[in-house]
């Protein structure tokens, strides 16, 4: 029998993987607007259009997910560094003073993303100690490709070439 992963040899080992940063948003059942800073994004599917995002499932938003109908995926250009910041820090408004508009069931679209999916959930299955959630792609955002993406290696920030 192999021997137990260490949870940090893991994450190291994980941060090898270069990835791209987003802002995942929705509606709590209040209709407040939450969100969240992930690099746990990724395409599923062309044909229905899907795609997920991993969701700890300590995080102070996962009831909000667990309970909207759908979220809004934002990759986010190398100049959002601060929007990447602002939505992982804690016990913040993380909209405050930010502009959005609502998109599909008022599901907060932030301004100046690369690419935004808005999504109606599909599924929602456990993972450990996260939850993955599942979307079907309702409604693509103008896609920016005029300039680098934000990324993620290593544990820290980076800027892709583009």
């Amino acid at each position: 029998m192999a021997e137990p992963i260490d949870p940090r040899a893991l994450r190291d080992a994980a941060g090898q993987f270069a990835t791209g940063v987003t802002v995942v948003t929705t509606l709590d059942r209040r209709g407040t607007p939450v969100g969240l800073t992930a690099n746990s994004f990724t395409s599923v599917s062309l044909e229905p259009p899907m795609v997920l995002f991993c969701l700890e499932k300590t995080s102070e938003t996962l009831t909000a997910f667990e309970s909207g109908g759908g979220f809004a995926v934002h990759v986010l250009g190398a100049g959002q560094l601060e929007l990447s910041i602002r939505f992982a820090s804690r016990g913040i408004d993380r909209f405050e003073g930010l502009h959005w508009t609502p998109g599909i069931g008022g599901v907060p679209v932030l301004d100046g993303a690369l690419a935004v999916f808005e999504c109606s959930t599909t599924h929602a299955y456990d993972g450990g100690d996260h939850v993955i959630f599942v979307g079907t792609v309702e409604r693509l955002g103008p896609v920016d490709d005029s300039g680098p993406a934000l990324g993620y290696f290593r544990g820290g920030y980076i800027e892709t070439a583009g």
